[in-house]
């Protein structure tokens, strides 16, 4: 299957430009004979957060009719990265994947607010999995900071999941942590990962290298630190053939794992 992965340049509280920044590249992937189309976190506003009572998404009503739509026309998954969204009196951080049907398959708020830039001053935590189907294949996703908690990302994959999708708006001072924790997680989950970063100007520090790696870690492509639209070819009969020659599943000790519900505190 064709990825697109859309390692995109958000602008910074500019909602409009943003909208026609994705569709742009959302059609150019889809030329390109991208079959599932990626995007990056908070793509709508940035981390405009002081800006969010102004700027998110009303009920994400906007971000579901424009990925709806465009899912439809162009026959593609879009696995719409996240944006910030509004409901009631409160901020979320929310990843909307449609299928090429048009059908919301999967809803997300993120889980794991990241402190060092105060998401938690201005969103709240999401509490649900992620867990959905594009076609017949079984996915999952989480944003960004998520990927640091691979206990999170095990409660995905031990549902299925062949396919991890991470969007995200990772720094660059700390780009190498990235690299490392989505081999981990694709290693240990035995799944492929697609992670999308953003890209932006050296005052805001995103440098994009987006990341495809598969079941045995080995990365199949990665982004370079400018704005760019890749389609990677990924098969997903690997997940299978790898969780059939390391059975780690099999082996798991849950039981053993339940001891560890009350870790010291640091």
């Amino acid at each position: 299957m064709k990825i697109g992965c859309i390692q995109l340049n958000v602008g910074f509280g500019k909602v409009e430009e943003n909208f026609a920044r994705a569709e742009e590249k959302i059609r150019e992937a889809a030329t390109l004979g991208a079959e599932i189309i990626v995007l990056p976190e908070m793509w709508n506003t940035g981390y405009a957060l002081e800006k969010l009572p102004e700027l998110a998404d009303v009920d994400g009503e906007r971000a579901k009719a424009f990925l709806q739509g465009l899912a439809m026309e162009l026959g593609v998954h879009i696995v719409g990265g996240s944006v910030a969204t509004r409901k009631g009196d409160k901020f979320f951080n929310t990843m909307y994947t449609f299928d090429k049907d048009g059908n919301l398959v999967g809803e997300y708020s993120k889980a794991h607010l990241f402190r060092l830039m105060d998401e938690h001053l201005f969103l709240e935590a999401g509490d649900e999995m992620n867990r959905f189907a594009l076609g017949d294949i079984e996915a999952a996703g989480v944003i960004c900071y998520d990927i640091r908690f691979p206990e999170w990302l095990r409660a995905h994959a031990l549902t299925g999941a062949k396919v991890l999708f991470v969007p995200a708006q990772w720094p660059t001072p700390r780009i190498d942590h990235w690299k490392t924790l989505l081999q981990a997680r694709a290693i240990e989950n035995q799944c492929f990962v697609i992670a999308v970063n953003r890209i932006a100007n050296k005052v805001e520090n995103f440098n994009g290298q987006s990341m495809v790696i598969q079941p045995w870690g080995e990365v199949l492509w990665v982004g370079a630190d400018d704005e760019e639209v890749a389609v990677i070819d990924v098969d997903f009969s690997i997940v299978d053939e790898v969780r059939g020659r390391i059975p780690v599943y099999d082996d798991r000790r849950p039981g053993l794992y339940s001891m560890c519900q009350s870790p010291k505190q640091f």
